[in-house]
């Protein structure tokens, strides 16, 4: 059954990583404190462009790389994403968004459907923003598809600045994210599915 609250807390801990996220799919505070400042700021423009309560703590062995850091908050992200949504009554399901970041343009179309799976067509340079390489988008990404149980397809269309790649790709992904999620007052308390489940 959909949570009446729309509203997960979810953290977990390994030898690598601690991480602990907040989430409301209705809006609220929007934070990420990571030690990755970038990734920081990528989370912040994932929460405030889908409309999301997203509150993020991560500790990680940033003296290794920032790698597990990435990949474990994606795949705690998920975990909430999933509570969050509980059966998927009501929701939209699909959500699609074209966002330019200056030379950039990101194109991202979203399923909530029960079966993980990423679509990556992004040749973003390799290089480093702070401590952030921008390969770790895609780890991310899929790390998030993954524990949520999301078809994701992103094409990245256009760009040089790798910094402005990888935002638009995240500003594309909170875009359909947000539509996806939300709800469908035409749906009544239907799922969105022939199936009767997703």
């Amino acid at each position: 059954m959909t949570s009446p609250s729309r509203r997960a807390h979810k953290s977990r801990s390994t030898n690598e990583t601690q991480v602990s996220i907040e989430l409301s799919l209705d809006g609220g505070e929007v934070g990420a404190s990571t030690g990755v400042p970038f990734f920081d700021h990528m989370l912040d423009q994932l929460g405030r462009h889908a409309n999301l309560g997203l509150v993020v703590k991560a500790t990680g062995d940033l003296d290794v790389d920032a790698h597990h850091t990435v990949e474990d908050t994606g795949i705690v992200l998920g975990d909430a994403l999933t509570e969050a949504l509980g059966d998927k009554r009501g929701i939209r399901r699909y959500g699609d968004a074209l966002v330019p970041m200056e030379e950039a343009l990101a194109q991202v179309a979203l399923d909530v459907s029960g079966r993980p799976l990423l679509v990556y067509d992004a040749a973003i340079p390799f290089e480093a923003v702070g401590q952030y390489d921008t390969s770790l988008t895609e780890e991310f990404l899929q790390a998030l598809v993954r524990s949520a149980g999301l078809t994701l397809h992103v094409r990245l269309l256009a760009g040089r600045n790798a910094h402005h790649m990888v935002e638009a790709t995240f500003k594309a992904v909170a875009r359909a994210l947000g539509d996806a999620v939300r709800v469908d007052e035409r749906a009544g308390d239907s799922v969105p599915s022939t199936k009767g489940i997703l």
